[in-house]
């Protein structure tokens, strides 16, 4: 299984959230709806922290990295789009922090919860996506593919 997160089903996780709270406010539990609201996402927060230690466990295969072999500095810029509740783009993020330390790239994150259309216009269903110059790579991607992918766009006049 690919290591990425669809944004369909991070929308469907969202939609059962609220509809979990809307549910329980129509039903008159408010003491429930007040716990429903602080637990669920102290569970996704919980989820994301040990997602690398299960990931193998729920079918996605280890959390592994290749680091970077040789790196050279690329006056680029690195967009990175992430989604609120994706346990791949914490991990994708901080390893193009510890790259942008090496290779002195500017790195924007984007976070496309609350904005399909970004992705949608570039055909993409899944995050983390990292774009460098016209380059994608989606997914989970180790130290080494992230440094090859940014080192081969043309640094930025």
């Amino acid at each position: 299984m690919k290591q990425q997160c669809h944004l369909a089903m991070i929308y469907l996780n969202w939609m059962l959230l609220l509809g979990g709270l809307a549910f329980l406010l129509f039903q008159r539990r408010y003491v429930l709806a007040l716990v429903w609201v602080v637990a669920l996402p102290l569970v996704m927060w919980g989820y994301i922290r040990v997602f690398p230690a299960i990931s193998q466990a729920m079918g996605y295969g280890p959390i592994e990295d290749q680091p970077a072999h040789a790196t050279n500095d690329s006056h680029t810029d690195v967009k990175l789009y992430t989604a609120l509740g994706c346990p791949f783009c914490p991990i994708v993020k901080q390893r193009l922090e510890a790259l942008r330390e090496q290779m002195h790239f500017q790195l924007e994150e984007i976070d496309v919860t609350l904005r399909p259309g970004l992705l949608a216009a570039k055909g993409i269903r899944a995050v983390p996506v990292v774009e460098a110059g016209e380059r994608l790579l989606a997914g989970n991607a180790t130290t080494e593919r992230l440094a090859e992918l940014i080192s081969s766009v043309p640094a930025r006049s």
